[in-house]
């Protein structure tokens, strides 16, 4: 840990989690507005790209003990599950199902198998680019 970069990491603590409500909102505004798994997927990647310049890697795996390969597989079984499971049920492939649910907090909610797939391809696209990001620190 840096010692001498005390404004940078107590700012980057806070801006962490504003980058990663402002992903999540992306991700659940993506069906309807611009955004979605890629958008959201990519400010997640940014938001802990941010923690990686304050930090170094090995702090940030420690608060992150997450295999990025991994993630990478279960996005690819999300996106993949999604599409082909509407073979299950005789359609065609990639036909998604929605329907309006009371969700209690949110009220009246939109839910979509697409969501899911959008899941699949966030989790792919932060796998992705933390495997490169790390890949490249590590070699420093």
């Amino acid at each position: 840990m840096k010692t001498n970069d005390v404004i940078l990491q107590t700012t980057s603590k806070v801006v962490f989690f504003i980058i990663i409500l402002f992903a999540i909102h992306l991700f659940f505004a993506g069906h309807y507005h611009p955004g979605g798994g890629f958008v959201g997927g990519l400010m997640t990647s940014g938001a802990l790209v941010l923690l990686l310049l304050a930090f170094d890697i090995k702090t940030v795996a420690k608060g992150f003990p997450i295999d990025y390969k991994i993630l990478i597989g279960i996005g690819l079984l999300f996106a993949i599950g999604t599409a082909a499971g509407a073979l299950v049920f005789n359609v065609p492939f990639f036909t998604h199902v929605f329907g309006d649910v009371y969700l209690p907090i949110f009220g009246e909610t939109s839910l979509h198998t697409a969501m899911l797939f959008d899941l699949g391809v966030y989790l792919v696209v932060i796998g992705v680019t933390m495997t490169i990001i790390q890949t490249i620190g590590e070699s420093e």
